[in-house]
């Protein structure tokens, strides 16, 4: 695929950002919810008495402030407003979150500005209020249209609430995700087909469907609910997702994400393509370049710690970890997140959101080739079908300890 390599150990590939950064986006994390679902791993807890907005929101402020030292002079592209279940806030919250950050950061005039919602917490005033704040695109939880599944889900809204949030959220704002998760207790194909089906009949642009695992230290992972699909049934059920989002004209373009032309969803994109963003709020993560480094932050999961070290002083204290990405990490990190698209990523994306050059992984992009992963195509950096069912396999052969086998 790529001839006259050069060896990895003459090439001593340092970080050197020397044009230009990655594009930046902003994501904010509001971490409660009215009861926690069993399969969720996300740090969200059960709100047990009304949520304290004005300290949260003074928090928040604290938290950007105390960042922008870190991205002076760089536009926000996109934010997401994620949680837990951020439509728990009032429309006012929103609204001085978002004057916030536009009086804080240099906030582009087309940014996308997405919002979680919760079916079961969907009012029509405060739909409207949210995007009058400048929320310009909804993603509802909804995750079935099967009340007994959502029961079992732990969901607190029920098939009627989800078709009625949906129908609120498309006339407040003009994109609008419905996430689905599929493999759930007792489906069959024929049920998944019903609940994409209904999903797909309102028109939605964007569709992330999920398949239901059980993630370490929830409650599915000590109780696992019983009668799961087994592995070829979920196949199964994968199979016809593939079939019925493509048959209504949706770009499969992401393992979890399907899309109408022009509708991908440019905040998560910028998570695949290895681009920056700020995390503030309770438990978020963020990833920042720097001419010569790149590191990660995340801030500490406990909601009240967080507001206190924010708002008492500690700033420092609100991050529970940060560190330089080592080189040698670097390329494991951007196809941790690229092979995750279906279409791949140009091969010039490698050099542009690492600054390492494309001939430090050339070996092992030529092996990946050799095996049926990638498909040999000097211009991209693209998964084969076997290697989007072997993903992990895949992803494995850029981590440090792997690239001399």
């Amino acid at each position: 695929m790529i001839e006259n390599i050069v060896p990895l150990q003459r090439l001593k590939p340092a970080i050197n950002f020397n044009i230009s950064l990655p594009p930046l986006s902003l994501y904010i994390h509001v971490p409660w919810c009215v009861r926690k679902c069993p399969y969720c791993d996300f740090n969200s807890h059960e709100k047990k008495q009304e949520i304290p907005e004005a300290r949260f929101l003074a928090a928040l402020r604290r938290d950007l402030e105390e960042t922008l030292p870190l991205v002076w002079g760089r536009s926000v592209y996109t934010v997401f407003i994620g949680g837990g279940t951020p439509s728990l806030l009032s429309g006012e919250a929103i609204e001085q979150m978002l004057a916030m950050v536009r009086s804080y950061l240099p906030l582009a005039p087309s940014a996308e500005i997405t919002m979680e919602a919760n079916p079961g917490t969907a009012e029509a005033d405060r739909f409207a209020q949210y995007a009058a704040a400048g929320v310009n695109r909804f993603s509802l939880g909804v995750q079935s249209f099967d009340d007994s599944a959502l029961q079992q889900l732990g969901r607190i809204h029920n098939a009627r609430q989800a078709e009625k949030a949906i129908e609120l959220a498309m006339n407040a704002v003009s994109q609008v995700n419905i996430d689905l998760m599929y493999a759930l207790p007792g489906q069959t194909v024929a049920k998944a087909r019903e609940d994409v089906q209904r999903a797909l009949a309102f028109g939605t642009q964007h569709l992330s469907l999920y398949h239901l695992t059980m993630e370490p230290n929830t409650v599915f992972a000590k109780f696992p609910p019983k009668d799961l699909p087994d592995e070829d049934s979920a196949a199964d059920i994968q199979d016809m997702l593939f079939e019925q989002t493509g048959n209504a004209g949706f770009e499969h373009y992401e393992i979890s994400a399907y899309a109408r032309p022009g509708c991908r969803a440019r905040h998560n994109l910028n998570y695949w393509e290895f681009g920056d963003y700020i995390g503030i709020g309770p438990g978020a993560h963020g990833k920042l370049s720097f001419q010569d480094r790149i590191i990660r932050r995340a801030n500490v999961k406990s909601p009240q710690t967080w507001m206190d070290r924010a708002l008492e002083g500690d700033g420092a204290g609100r991050i529970m970890q940060e560190q330089t990405l080592a080189v040698a990490d670097v390329p494991f990190e951007f196809m941790l997140n690229a092979l995750r698209l279906v279409e791949g990523v140009p091969a010039t994306l490698f050099e542009e959101r690492t600054s390492l050059s494309l001939l430090t992984v050339a070996p092992i992009i030529r092996k990946a080739v050799e095996r049926g992963l990638l498909v040999s195509d000097p211009m991209s950096i693209r998964p084969t079908e076997r290697g989007q069912a072997f993903l992990n396999d895949l992803q494995a052969m850029f981590l440090p300890e792997n690239k001399a086998s």
